[in-house]
């Protein structure tokens, strides 16, 4: 499973049942790009919706004990089916199951009722009109020997030309959200970009308006 099957998903569940104002998962790698300091598909998306992003404790399934608990009912009625000869039979047993859980099945917690049925009763919560947070990150990397540099942005890595003429020196890639800016040692800015998600391999920049802008730089500081 990757990220964009993880916010497709989630989106197919918000077509049919609409917005959340919180999102609570564990740290998966699809759900959380914490390991790698930065943010996934799903976490960004999230942050442009209002939508408030909370991850659970490493180890600590209580924070999800909900859908844990949902998980060991499910497992025992699987238990009670014919074994699944292949993936389409197995999509037919949980959407039976889903059904009977949600729509037929009372429940002791809610007074006997269905959780369809509470679901429908309750107000609903909509997302927050906040502005996003911005990821911002400083990394120290080395370009490569073809002056190229690879930094990972919404769960995927990125790679983009900086300079030919600085190859295998070190730099510093300030990242606020998706316009990165790459500086050398000496503190010339190399290149500024904003980065497009739909491509792996960003375009390059013009080196002329590159070294416009590092001449400009060097000259108000």
């Amino acid at each position: 499973m990757k990220a964009a099957d993880a916010l497709q998903t989630f989106y197919s569940a918000a077509e049919e049942f609409g917005l959340p104002t919180r999102f609570l998962s564990d740290d998966a790698a699809v759900f959380s790009g914490k390991s790698r300091r930065g943010r996934v598909a799903l976490e960004s998306e999230l942050d442009r919706l209002g939508i408030q992003c909370v991850h659970s404790t490493p180890y600590h399934p209580q924070t999800c004990g909900k859908v844990e608990r949902f998980h060991q009912t499910l497992k025992l009625f699987l238990a009670k089916q014919a074994p699944a000869d292949s993936l389409a039979h197995l999509q037919l047993q949980l959407d039976a199951f889903r059904t009977i859980y949600n729509q037929h099945r009372p429940h002791r917690a809610l007074d006997g009722r269905t959780p369809l049925q509470a679901f429908h009763a309750r107000l609903k919560a909509s997302p927050s009109l906040a502005q996003p947070a911005v990821d911002y990150r400083i990394r120290r990397d080395r370009l490569d020997a073809g002056g190229r540099v690879t930094l990972r942005y919404l769960s995927r890595l990125r790679h983009f030309q900086v300079s030919y003429k600085h190859r295998g020196q070190p730099v510093m890639l300030l990242v606020a959200g998706d316009p990165v800016r790459v500086i050398a040692e000496d503190g010339a800015l190399l290149r500024e970009l904003t980065l497009d998600p739909s491509r792996d391999y960003q375009r390059s920049a013009a080196p002329t308006l590159v070294r416009h802008q590092v001449r400009q730089r060097s000259a108000n500081t």
